[in-house]
């Protein structure tokens, strides 16, 4: 009697191994093959390039004088690597499957130390992250970063938009507070077209904030004092 249950049971399992089996090897052959895909977008990544071309008027650089790029703070809805953008009736999305390669504060700080760097007014320009002092400091604001598109548009306008305030790293006085701007109309409602909109404000505000920044420091109560105290 207990010998038959056994082939019983031996006999259930096995027909349960043949029809498993099948499945199994259809799974298999499907992680192989591609039978189960996605029809999602790959996601884009978008960078920017900062205006680099050397100032032609670098002779009038301040001796010594160094600055640092403090890491950015943003507006709500700026602090992610997506692409904003602001409907006629200000609600507030994103361009879908596309990104920066970093956070706006990150892309922001990037592109302005790569902005002062070119401009040659300083004899060294370092970001956030730089284990050497500076004399000077920058604190960025990102208020604007975003595509506007207008009541019964179809093409958007970049806004690039930033608060700045530069001082004394020592003492931590400040020298000036000034907004650095700049826009531009993108040529279509295509993404590459919106990016390359994106970079040519991004560098008109900066262009703004190199400029801004070195005539407060030139401007500045005793520079003259800093620059004897230089070797």
């Amino acid at each position: 009697m207990i010998a038959s249950i056994r082939r019983e049971t031996g006999r259930r399992r096995a027909r349960r191994v043949q029809t498993l089996l099948p499945l199994l090897l259809l799974a298999t052959a499907a992680g192989c093959t591609g039978l189960f895909h996605s029809d999602a977008r790959p996601e884009q990544v978008y960078f920017l390039r900062a205006n680099t071309l050397p100032r032609s008027d670098a002779a009038r650089t301040p001796a010594g004088a160094s600055v640092r790029v403090a890491h950015p703070a943003a507006a709500p809805g700026r602090e992610s690597a997506q692409i904003v953008l602001v409907q006629a009736d200000r609600r507030m999305g994103f361009y879908s499957a596309s990104r920066w390669p970093a956070t706006v504060p990150e892309v922001v700080e990037a592109l302005a130390v790569e902005t002062l760097r070119a401009s040659g007014s300083w004899q060294s320009v370092e970001d956030s992250a730089s284990p050497f002092p500076s004399d000077f400091l920058l604190q960025i604001t990102v208020r604007r970063f975003e595509a506007e598109y207008s009541e019964g548009g179809h093409v958007p306008e970049v806004h690039v938009t930033l608060d700045c305030v530069i001082g004394r790293r020592e003492g931590r006085d400040v020298l000036a507070s000034f907004v650095a701007e700049g826009s531009s109309r993108a040529a279509a409602n295509k993404l590459s077209d919106v990016t390359a909109a994106f970079e040519i404000a991004a560098n008109a505000a900066l262009g703004s904030l190199s400029e801004q920044s070195f005539a407060a420091i030139r401007n500045a109560p005793e520079r003259k004092g800093l620059e004897q105290r230089r070797p």
